[in-house]
């Protein structure tokens, strides 16, 4: 996610929250997540949730947990590289379990804020990804 473009920092945010609060690692891929791959794969990862802000015709903060035959359906992308092509590499490449975690936007215009339903949002998700690491 790009953090100049309101809704669509929420990526970025999150794992900023969870930097310090899980096990996991977590990576900031920002809008070039194909640039991550290498990074990704040498973590040999069981699981890899994929956070970004998707058009989901969901209320602005609502969010849905997909996978990669979900996301033709959500008009997923505004990075560089297919959400596709990106998520079959990384299962070839890792074997591990993907998930998308989608979050419906309010607004991706350039200099804006994060909507307050996002800001919501995302303390409602760290504290669940926190809880369910502690488990």
């Amino acid at each position: 996610g790009n953090t100049l473009r309101g809704d669509d920092g929420f990526g970025p945010a999150l794992i900023d929250r969870l930097k310090e609060k899980v096990k996991a690692v977590c990576f900031n891929a920002g809008s070039a997540p194909e640039n991550f791959t290498g990074k990704i794969v040498k973590e040999k990862p069981n699981t890899i949730i994929i956070v970004d802000a998707l058009h989901l015709g969901l209320s602005p903060g609502e969010y849905e947990i997909l996978k990669k035959d979900d996301i033709t359906k959500s008009g997923f992308s505004t990075h560089n590289i297919s959400p596709h092509m990106f998520i079959e590499y990384l299962e070839n490449q890792t074997k591990a379990d993907i998930y998308i975690l989608g979050v419906q936007p309010k607004n991706l215009s350039f200099g804006e804020e994060m909507s307050n339903s996002f800001k919501n949002t995302l303390a409602e998700i760290t504290d669940l990804i926190v809880e369910a690491d502690n488990a």
